[in-house]
C-alpha cells in the first residue's frame, strides 16, 4: 500500500472506530504524546493518560456518532505523515442532536516503522446561513 493510501486508511479507522466510541482502538493508535482538541473543557489534551480521560468522559455524553470523511489528502514528509480532510459529523449529546462540519488535520509518526497519531485538530465551523 503506498504511504498516502495508509495514512488516508489511518483517517477513516479513526472516525470509523469514533463512530463505534472503541475508544481503545484510537488510544492504542496514537502515540504516547498525543495532542488534540478536547471539545468538553474547549483546551487541549495533552497526552496519552489525557485522550483515555476524555474519551471516558464522552463516551457517557454522546451517542449515534456518524462521521463521514471527503476531500482527504495525505502526504509523507519523513517520519513525518499530514492528513487533511473535511469532516461532517452528526451525534446526540445531552438530548440533543448536532451535526458538524470541520475542516480537519492528523498529524502522524513513525514509530517503530507503524504510523501513530501525534495530533488531531478540527475546526468546526459554524453552518452558513
Amino acid at each position: 500500500m503506498a504511504v498516502s493510501s495508509r495514512l488516508e486508511s489511518i483517517a477513516h479507522e479513526l472516525f470509523d472506530a469514533l463512530d463505534r466510541k472503541d475508544f481503545e482502538r484510537i488510544s492504542s493508535a496514537a502515540t504516547d504524546d498525543v495532542q488534540g482538541v478536547d471539545e468538553l473543557s474547549r483546551g487541549w489534551m495533552r497526552g496519552r493518560p489525557a485522550m483515555e480521560a476524555y474519551f471516558a468522559s464522552l463516551g457517557d455524553q454522546v451517542s449515534n456518532v456518524r462521521s463521514t470523511l471527503s476531500d482527504v489528502h495525505a502526504i509523507e514528509v519523513g517520519d513525518v505523515g499530514i492528513v487533511t480532510l473535511v469532516l461532517d459529523q452528526e451525534y446526540d449529546a445531552g438530548g440533543q442532536h448536532a451535526s458538524i462540519h470541520a475542516p480537519t488535520s492528523i498529524v502522524a509518526r513513525r514509530v517503530d516503522g507503524e504510523w501513530r497519531v501525534a495530533l488531531l485538530h478540527s475546526v468546526p465551523l459554524a453552518q452558513e446561513g
